[in-house]
């Protein structure tokens, strides 16, 4: 999927730990854990607004778009 998300980088960051972002935010770890390894195929708005403000970050510093990610490498 072309949409990457960079929530480990932010952590790291941060120095913040997975475990404490969830008691922070109100999500559960397996959810976050989803998110973070890219397996998620949606996210609420009411989330990232909820991730950003604990990380104190933009939307854009969780989410990157990467066009050739998709393994189709075309530039048409």
């Amino acid at each position: 999927m072309p949409i990457r998300v960079t929530l480990d980088r932010m952590l790291l960051e941060r120095r913040m730990s997975l475990t404490e972002l969830c008691d922070r935010v109100g999500i559960t770890m397996a959810n976050l854990s989803i998110l973070k390894t890219g397996k998620a195929k949606a996210v609420r708005f009411s989330t990232l607004e909820s991730l950003c403000k604990e990380l104190d970050c933009q939307p854009g510093d969780l989410l990157s778009f990467d066009e050739d990610e998709d393994g189709t490498g075309s530039d048409a």
